[in-house]
């Protein structure tokens, strides 16, 4: 059972994340799956209503029930998703110049690819 701070926390963290989400669907760096599927993570532990309207939302419904249902990420969006992590984080390292940020960048952007690329992956031509 939720206690109503963590319910408050986990609406508010899906919230933000499916804001950001959608202004990636706009900003070349900004990955809008990756960020439309944690909203919808932080909505069905938290919101009934809110998991639900996702779901049946227009454009972000069929993304969501194709990966809680194990068919996982359009394969485009899959493969997208690596270019954008691996291009921002190259400019994040050139930007920093600090050989141990640079090294847990990309530690973290190898892990990362590996769960990404381990997903299930389907064609849609509409991502």
């Amino acid at each position: 059972m939720l206690t109503p701070i963590k319910r408050a926390l986990l609406v508010i963290a899906g919230v933000l994340s499916l804001i950001v989400g959608v202004i990636g669907a706009f900003v070349p760096l900004l990955p809008t799956v990756p960020l439309v599927l944690l909203a919808a993570f932080c909505f069905a532990r938290s919101s009934e209503r809110m998991h639900q309207w996702m779901i049946h939302h227009r454009y972000f419904g069929s993304i969501i029930e194709n990966f809680e249902a194990g068919k996982g990420i359009p394969k485009k969006v899959k493969y997208r998703t690596i270019g954008i992590l691996w291009v921002s984080m190259s400019i994040s390292c050139w930007m920093v110049a600090k050989l141990w940020l640079c090294v847990m960048l990309v530690t973290i952007g190898i892990g990362v690819s590996i769960y990404l690329l381990r997903l299930p992956e389907y064609n849609n031509q509409q991502h």
